[in-house]
């Protein structure tokens, strides 16, 4: 609704110039007519590339919508399976999202380039987390064999 309201909604087919410096090199201009059908060649590389950017975009957002959905019907039939012990299915979930998507987020190379201060808070968050997970599991252990 916003998009509507502000009037934006276009944006959403809106193609970012890409710089010309990413097509690659042409031969050197030696006439009028060489001038313009190079403007066509790099015009129509520049519109496709743009394109294809657009539709990995839109993909890749449909991929992260259908992987969301997935991992709460899973969720719900991980959970049906723990009996007694299903209260502590929310706090498991939650726990491995975290764990796997900030490894994940490490394996990508997405936190190269931050401070030691955040590689150490990001490290004891993953032991937290981590050892959260074992102190859920012990204390249904326990609660299993008295």
């Amino acid at each position: 609704m916003l998009s509507i309201q502000n009037k934006s909604y276009d944006e959403y087919l809106h193609i970012p110039p890409q710089p010309e410096s990413n097509l690659r090199t042409h031969p050197p201009i030696k006439n009028i007519t060489d001038a313009a059908s190079t403007k066509i060649t790099l015009d129509f590389e520049l519109h496709s590339r743009a394109t294809s950017s657009l539709a990995a975009n839109y993909g890749f957002s449909a991929l992260a919508g259908a992987t969301w959905y997935m991992q709460f019907f899973f969720y719900t039939m991980g959970e049906t399976q723990m009996g007694q012990y299903k209260f502590s299915s929310w706090t498991l979930h939650m726990a491995s999202i975290m764990i796997f998507s900030t490894v994940w987020g490490i394996a990508l190379k997405e936190w190269r380039g931050v401070s030691l201060r955040t590689k150490v808070l990001v490290f004891l968050t993953l032991l937290t987390l981590v050892g959260s997970t074992v102190v859920v599991g012990y204390g249904n252990l326990q609660a299993l064999h008295p």
